[in-house]
């Protein structure tokens, strides 16, 4: 039988292992079959393939039709259904990273202001704490090493009792104080006895054990009464001790009374506001909280990091009491103006450190200390008062600015260096994704080179918004994001503040004038009016002269301005009126001698008589 037995079961073996590879089989078919199954029906053979051959040995001739019929089927129909769904739903919803970014730092902004963590950190704790801290351990030192002398005597610890350390003193003597220590009360003598019997275990007669432990009790008991009134004679504080349960009980009940001051700090989380918006539940608040995820890169954490501090730095720095504050700075207006717009509409802010030269104004800006940090506020001021008056963060808004940075008689080395680097350092920090276009104009050459050498450290989104223009390049290249009309005389534009004939909103029409070649300007003008034109030649170093043709035949041709050299010394604009009573035009007639070509600017606005007067 057991031969029998043995040779079954080495029938049985080969024959499970030759299921085991039929499926195997019929199961990479399955899968050649349905080429679009690939990951999910191999892990799930290898998982059955794995399964224990005990399981198949004795039921060989069952599971070759199970694995025939029923395995392949539920593998090839079931997972790769649910692949298919899975890339179904992944391909056709592509989701937005900026937009899930910005989802993303909603979120945190609600946790953290549902939280206060915008709150600035409180002040660091007064140092006298440590000194303190460093006095109390030497008298308990002293007071430890006291009580280990005098242990058997009773009558020297009263001395030294006033606080609770001498207790472990009479833990080290004799068992029978500390028995008596124990139990103040007499109902507990019957757990008592197992100390006396350790001290004399000699005597094997237990009524004469008890008689002693009685004794001792009362001898015990005697000392402790001596020394309770001894501590109530010298300090009030030993019957607290001796009573520790109840001071613990009391500290449990004192504990709740701590907790009841929680529930008021459930106040309703803090309303922040930034550049007069608030951080969420507006329409404008996408577009704040989308210049910190831009200054960082779409990094969520990061633009909250940045968020948090530059909220905290404005309270800190306490910018809604500055913008009410008159800090009496009116002449640093010429070196700091906010003046047009560039061709986009974003509002120009122009900064000319040319005006320091003036060392009048340079000591009252950079002086001092106290008067760099006047300057700091005056700047940060100026800017925040730009920001909420001329810039829109309503969706499609304007919400940045145009910078023009003029560098001509720039001040190298002085006291203002420090001011400027801490004022960059506040800017880039706080103000981000506020500069469109940063144009630096009259730029010495050796700024250029230093600019070409620094360059392959900045990345293409910050070296797009900056750029340099030498001296004979700098009207030119703010002609290019910036209107004429927008551009003060002082840059070579033709806008002029006050200016009773000509606005911003007057066009101004651009000529190139070639080298070595005369330029003519016809400009209509209709009956009876005044006729207002301005031109400009940047650089001069041209004839110009005017004159008016009329359209009858038989009119005579009008001088309006003689013809006459300009250099480059002259008045960088002329303006000329000239009043009408018949159609022609004006003629300005422009003569370029040099070998460069020339940019002219001009315009001109018919008025009526009535304004004429």
């Amino acid at each position: 039988m057991a031969d029998e037995a043995q040779s079954k079961a080495h029938d049985a073996a080969p024959a499970a292992e030759v299921v085991v590879s039929e499926a195997l089989a019929e199961e990479k078919v399955a899968v050649t079959e349905a080429p679009h199954v690939v990951t999910a029906p191999e892990a799930v053979v290898a998982e059955e393939s794995e399964k224990p051959a005990e399981e198949a040995a004795p039921e060989a001739g069952e599971k070759k039709p199970k694995a025939e019929e029923g395995a392949p089927p539920a593998e090839t129909t079931e997972a790769p259904s649910v692949s298919l769904k899975e890339e179904s739903t992944a391909v056709p919803d592509p989701v937005d990273p900026e937009k899930k970014a910005l989802d993303d730092f909603k979120q945190l902004v609600q946790a953290a202001l549902a939280n206060n963590e915008f709150a600035p950190p409180p002040p660091p704790p007064s140092p006298p704490t440590p000194p303190a801290k460093e006095e109390e351990p030497a008298p308990a030192k002293e007071e430890e090493s006291k009580p280990e002398e005098p242990a058997a005597p009773v009558t020297e610890e009263p001395k030294i009792e006033t606080e609770e350390t001498p207790k472990p003193a009479e833990t080290e003597t004799p068992a029978p104080p500390v028995a008596a220590e124990v139990e103040p009360s007499k109902p507990a003598a019957e757990e008592e006895p197992v100390p006396p019997v350790k001290e004399e275990p000699l005597p094997p007669p237990p009524p004469p054990v008890e008689e002693k432990a009685v004794a001792a009790d009362e001898d015990g008991a005697k000392t402790v009464e001596a020394i309770e009134e001894t501590v109530i004679a010298v300090t009030g504080p030993a019957p607290a001790t001796t009573e520790e349960v109840t001071p613990a009980a009391e500290e449990a009940t004192k504990e709740p009374p701590a907790e009841t001051p929680a529930p008021p700090p459930a106040e309703p989380p803090e309303e922040v506001f930034i550049w007069g918006v608030p951080l969420v539940g507006d329409e404008k608040s996408d577009t704040i909280l989308l210049k910190f995820l831009h200054a960082r890169d779409f990094k969520v954490k990061d633009a909250m990091a940045m968020l948090k501090n530059s909220v905290i730095w404005r309270k800190q720095f306490g910018i809604e009491a500055l913008l009410e504050e008159d800090l009496g700075l009116p002449e640093l207006e010429k070196a700091v103006f906010m003046h047009g717009v560039d061709k986009e509409g974003h509002p120009v802010c122009y900064n000319v450190y040319g005006e320091f030269q003036n060392k009048e104004l340079y000591e009252k800006a950079f002086g001092d200390e106290e008067k760099r940090q006047k300057f700091l506020k005056w700047r940060i001021q100026y800017l925040e008062k730009g920001i909420r008056e001329l810039l829109d963060f309503s969706p499609g808004g304007i919400s940045s600015m145009v910078q023009v940075t003029d560098l001509k008689n720039t001040p190298r080395l002085g006291k203002h260096r420090q001011a400027t680097k801490q004022a960059v350092t506040l800017l880039q920090d706080n103000y981000p994704e506020f500069i469109a276009k940063k144009v630096f104009i009259n730029v010495p050459w050796w700024y250029l080179a230093f600019n070409r050498m620094i360059s392959p450290f900045f990345t293409q989104r910050t070296k797009s918004k900056f750029v340099f223009a030498g001296p004979s390049k700098s009207a030119e290249t703010l002609f290019k994001y910036i209107a004429p009309e927008q551009v003060p005389v002082a840059f070579g534009g033709l806008s002029k503040e006050n200016d009773p004939d000509f606005t911003t909103a007057d066009a101004v029409t651009e000529v190139t004038i070639k080298p070595s070649s005369k330029q003519s300007i016809e400009i209509p003008v209709p009956e009876t009016t005044l006729l207002v034109w301005e031109l400009r030649v940047l650089g001069w170093e041209v004839s110009y002269g005017a004159e008016f043709v009329p359209s009858a035949e038989d009119g005579y041709t009008v001088i309006v301005q003689k013809t006459r050299k300009l250099i480059a010394t002259d008045e960088p604009v002329i303006k000329t009126s000239f009043k009408i009573g018949e159609p022609g035009k004006i003629v300005l007639n422009i003569e370029n001698p040099t070998s460069k070509k020339k940019k002219l600017l001009y315009r001109s606005k018919a008025k009526s008589s009535a304004e004429s007067t």
